[in-house]
């Protein structure tokens, strides 16, 4: 491609302020923006990423449409919502129109395990109109792809196990108040861990019905598995409320999270495999009090047994750079709403993106 990569940015919150200055920095150009923020509609992007003026106004995401159909770009990165059904708009209507999107929506990392009919409409369209839609972010790398590198100079596995921390001030109110942030326990135990005191046969029901919640873990074991080349046999998950000894006040919630109740949750996702590997992993993603700090560690238990630690890891930072550096795999992807495991393992970009697009 001899022109630059040109991308529209939907949602220009916390994680589109490195987004977007990525897009630039590699190279690409950002040919449009959209929010719902009533507060940052009608700003030049380059006051959002703290940069001179780049002449592109922030829009209402009631004029999506427009703006795709006028700007063309060659990819969308959307940086909104967790579930697959809080971005299910901006997907359809991406595929709609067959422009390839990304998001950081950990749901959309692996969905097809946790909203199965969504994931086939956005599949069929996105087929139907030869483009690219995919999940991706910190998960693809630090859950994913170095997970299975480990696994890949394993003799033999019997388990793998895993923890990631992350503070949710740093990812914005929707995601705070899904982890339960600033709930009493009683309120937690019933907005937050009721969904998953039910049978096997209740959680499939609620699955085809796409109002399934899964933790992040949930989609990430479901990548791992594909990716191992394992079969789920069963997969459980359950949420705990995190607290902390004394008050911790949150400036995304803009409360005083009071002592004893939940600072956010630990939820811990247990897969059984046919080949008899279990995965036990856990994400804890709660307001941090000020000894606390984001860490991940995965071990592959069996011969020989390897653990991997990574301490203070940049996520959100690290978000933006791998769905960034991923922009040339989605464009030369094959059509459909696929897994980042069909991708060629993800690169660093030396050169602008536009270089990378066959």
């Amino acid at each position: 491609m001899e022109r630059k990569f040109k991308v529209v940015q939907i949602g220009t919150g916390k994680m589109a302020v490195y987004s977007m200055r990525y897009v630039y920095e590699k190279g690409g150009e950002i040919v449009g923006a959209l929010d719902i923020n009533p507060e940052v509609i009608g700003k030049d992007i380059g006051d959002i990423i703290g940069s001179d003026k780049k002449g592109i106004i922030v829009e209402s995401m009631t004029n999506a449409r427009d703006v795709l159909e006028k700007t063309k770009p060659d990819a969308a990165i959307i940086t909104t919502m967790s579930l697959l059904k809080d971005v299910e708009d901006a997907l359809l209507l991406c595929a709609s129109l067959g422009i390839n999107a990304i998001t950081t929506c950990e749901e959309a990392f692996y969905s097809m395990n946790s909203n199965p009919n969504l994931t086939n409409q956005i599949d069929y369209l996105a087929k139907a109109n030869n483009c690219t839609i995919a999940g991706s972010g910190y998960q693809d790398i630090y859950w994913g792809s170095l997970v299975s590198a480990l696994a890949s100079s394993t003799h033999k596995i019997t388990k793998i196990t895993g923890e990631s921390w992350y503070n949710v001030e740093d990812y914005g109110i929707a995601l705070a108040k899904a982890h339960g942030a600033g709930y009493t326990l009683e309120e937690f135990n019933e907005k937050v861990a009721s969904v998953d005191k039910i049978s096997d046969d209740e959680r499939n029901n609620i699955i085809q019905s796409g109002n399934y919640s899964p933790s992040y873990m949930w989609n990430v074991n479901g990548w791992l598995c594909n990716k191992l080349g394992l079969t789920v046999k069963n997969q459980t998950q359950k949420c705990i409320p995190e607290t902390y000894k004394e008050d911790i006040f949150s400036k995304t919630l803009d409360m005083t999270i009071k002592q004893g109740d939940a600072t956010g949750m630990s939820a811990v996702v247990t897969t059984e495999t046919l080949e008899g590997i279990t995965l036990e992993t856990k994400c804890v993603g709660k307001v941090y009090a000020k000894d606390e700090f984001d860490k991940n560690e995965w071990t592959i238990h069996g011969e020989p047994d390897t653990t991997l630690v990574i301490n203070r890891p940049k996520t959100v930072e690290l978000t933006c750079a791998t769905v960034v550096n991923r922009l040339p795999d989605l464009y030369n992807g094959p059509a459909g709403f696929i897994g980042t495991y069909e991708m060629d393992e993800l690169k660093y970009r030396t050169k602008p993106l536009n270089e990378y697009v066959d």
